[in-house]
């Protein structure tokens, strides 16, 4: 329906819903017929830009944070350092490069232990590609406590967290005995790609 203003006699746009009027903003008033018309068209794409606005901006909320990996060249990769095989974080304990022929690409053969299982990888690579190097991180924590199966640490800052369990094997033995006996030592606590384990212990420092 068309309406006119009281004041100055111009068309004005046909009124919004009220839910649009409160997230849009008012369209002016139009002066001939043709601009009238062509008032919805002119809604329907404020609309939609909008709707693309905000799917933009969720996109690139979803994206914040770091990666848990980056790139690295195959060739650059070096041992006792830290490469993706098959999927999982391995400390490299073997490499070599071996070459194909006159026109062939290098290739590097890399041979991993997951630093939470220990687990062997293996995987052969061109040179020139890239791999993906996990970021890894490395804590020292002091033991003060083991409940049913769940590990008291403090950090250097004096926070203490009871969210790791008390590692099976060898490893979690030593551990229960040391504590047992009273002794002052840390664990050490490795994290990458969303996993967190502890992988070794150490005497207290004095």
């Amino acid at each position: 329906m068309v309406t006119r203003s009281p004041e100055s006699g111009e068309m004005l746009a046909p009124p919004l819903p009220r839910r649009s009027r409160e997230r849009l903003p008012a369209l002016p008033p139009y002066k001939s017929l043709a601009q009238l018309i062509r008032a919805p068209f002119l809604f329907f794409g404020v609309c939609r830009s909008s709707r693309i606005s905000m799917a933009d901006e969720n996109f690139h909320s979803g994206e914040s944070g770091a990666s848990a990996t980056y790139p690295m060249q195959a060739s650059a990769l070096r041992k006792n350092g830290h490469v993706m095989l098959k999927g999982r974080p391995c400390k490299i304990v073997d490499m070599s490069t071996s070459k194909t022929g006159k026109h062939g690409h290098a290739k590097v053969h890399l041979v991993g232990l997951d630093i939470f299982t220990g687990k062997k990888y293996e995987d052969i690579c061109p040179s020139t590609h890239n791999m993906n190097v996990p970021h890894v991180k490395r804590t020292d924590y002091q033991v003060i406590g083991n409940n049913d199966g769940f590990l008291s640490l403090m950090d250097d800052a004096a926070v203490t967290r009871e969210d790791l369990k008390l590692p099976e094997g060898d490893l979690g033995k030593e551990i229960e005995k040391r504590n047992a006996a009273d002794e002052s030592f840390h664990v050490t606590v490795l994290k990458a790609m969303g996993e967190e384990s502890v992988v070794g212990v150490k005497a207290q420092v004095n």
